[in-house]
């Protein structure tokens, strides 16, 4: 899929935690349709960089803006509706809901029938129910997760949970999907149903994906373009080839300059 215009664009954004700079001044831009990975040493920043551009946290510098539209200081509700949707390094999924009800969650954040008629059991209510329960049904079918609807999320083997965390934050229509480390804790079998999964999303939602992932096989095997993290800066941006053979990558992760 060709990258179209701009989506995500940060610039020189960063936080302070008291004197400590845990991310600072780093610029970036994502366009439409484009796998891009993120990567760095354990404690480089690149979860607390999610959570800037999720609304976690708030940037002390720079700006985060989506479509041209600024994000900085707005409630993560607010980006969610915006387009932007994550997982989590840790599976956060609500483990004794049905598999069914985790993603009819991602829905309610979409409903068009109000409140009020929720209360009051209008038609509406009963018809907006109905619609949300085929979409999430339709939807567990693309991530083979149909058969287990009805099974509470918490009983799921690991790589279904995994699968079922992506299926939710899709539900929410986003125009920009945050994976963070995806493939953690799984086998390689899993992991290879897994870059297979991420290449189905992005072509069948048109999305535009970033990752942050450990596994370089899975980084390589499916990014266009790749980020690199250490202590909290951007230090380099390249095609997966480029950034394999670049000394400062290379000197991060193995902590000793490269003549």
């Amino acid at each position: 899929m060709a990258a179209g215009k701009p989506l995500l664009k940060v610039e020189n954004a960063g936080i302070r935690f008291g004197g400590l700079k845990a991310v600072s001044g780093v610029t970036l831009e994502l366009r439409q349709g484009e796998l891009a990975g993120l990567i760095g040493p354990n404690g480089a920043g690149k979860t607390t960089f999610f959570n800037l551009l999720t609304g976690v946290y708030v940037p002390t510098e720079g700006s985060i803006s989506l479509v041209g539209e600024k994000l900085n200081g707005l409630a993560p509700y607010k980006i969610t509706k915006k387009g932007i949707s994550r997982t989590f390094q840790n599976i956060r999924l609500f483990s004794d809901m049905t598999v069914l009800d985790n993603v009819k969650v991602a829905y309610h954040s979409l409903a068009k029938h109000s409140i009020l008629s929720s209360i009051f059991r209008f038609p509406s209510h009963f018809k907006g129910e109905m619609e949300m329960e085929e979409k999430a049904i339709e939807f567990l079918k693309i991530f083979k997760l149909d058969h287990v609807r009805y099974e509470k999320a918490k009983n799921l083997p690991y790589g279904q949970q995994r699968r079922l965390e992506i299926a939710r934050a899709l539900a929410a229509k986003p125009k920009l999907l945050l994976l963070d480390e995806p493939a953690a804790g799984m086998n390689p079998q899993e992991t290879e149903d897994l870059m297979n999964l991420i290449a189905l999303i992005r072509e069948k939602f048109e999305l535009t994906i970033l990752l942050i992932e450990h596994d370089m096989n899975l980084v390589m095997g499916v990014c266009e373009r790749i980020y690199v993290l250490d202590h909290g800066q951007l230090i380099a941006e390249g095609t997966p080839e480029q950034i394999r053979n670049n000394p400062k990558v290379i000197e991060a992760y193995l902590g000793e300059e490269v003549s």
